[in-house]
């Protein structure tokens, strides 16, 4: 992967066509074009070049009718964050900000890095990962770990799909809407504490921030809903 650090200067990048790629087709699309406009406004008022580009099926032919030199993407979810656009970029030898192709797609498909996280030794709550609802429901009354549990599509962000099942009756309920999406359903061992935020550029901390939400947990609503009442604190 090039990363735009490593490609320019921050003077060579003054110089260079940014396409704010946002949008998409997956099912955070509402969310990334407000996260695309913040960021194209962010980058002009800087004095970057920039093109603003609405992802979708002909977004090569786009990228070269715009003569795109380098890609700042903004794209949430399915596409834009689990290695797809990645590699589109990778092919047309453009430089992108973020993950590279692998780490993006495990990132995101949660089965995988789980998978990943349990062969280098790092804790994460215990799982089972099934191909579809029928699979699911039929061992709705044998879980490894006790009600509640936590149920979520393998292959979305932002909380699309997550639900915190109490009951054999949530969990039903949950499995069904989750199957909606694609991917494995990931059902999990609920545990409860604190959420706890933190970036990490170029191999360095930025820090942390503590998530507390109004709401049952860090939800979509909570995540991007105005007046939701979620709070972040810094330390």
């Amino acid at each position: 992967m090039t990363t735009i650090r490593s490609a320019f200067t921050p003077d060579e990048l003054k110089k260079k066509r940014v396409g704010v790629l946002y949008g998409g087709l997956s099912a955070e699309r509402e969310v990334s074009l407000r996260t695309g406009a913040a960021v194209a406004e962010a980058l002009r008022s800087k004095g970057y070049d920039v093109v603003d580009i609405d992802v979708g099926k002909d977004l090569p032919a786009r990228l070269a009718a715009e003569k795109v030199e380098v890609a700042w993407l903004a794209v949430h979810g399915r596409y834009g964050e689990d290695g797809c656009l990645q590699g589109l970029l990778e092919s047309l030898f453009i430089p992108y900000t973020g993950s590279g192709v692998l780490a993006s797609a495990l990132g995101m498909d949660k089965v995988y890095a789980k998978q990943v996280f349990v062969a280098h030794g790092i804790p994460t709550p215990a799982y089972r990962a099934f191909k579809d609802a029928a699979s699911a429901l039929a061992e709705a009354g044998s879980l490894p770990f006790p009600f509640p549990v936590v149920v979520k599509p393998s292959r979305e962000g932002s909380s699309v799909g997550v639900h915190i099942c109490k009951t054999r009756e949530d969990y039903e309920a949950a499995v069904k809407d989750a199957a909606k999406y694609a991917g494995f359903l990931l059902v999990e061992q609920f545990v409860k504490g604190r959420e706890v935020q933190g970036g990490v550029l170029d191999d360095e901390a930025l820090g942390v921030i503590e998530v507390r939400a109004a709401r049952e947990f860090y939800d979509y609503e909570a995540k991007y809903k105005s007046g939701s009442g979620t709070q972040y604190l810094f330390p």
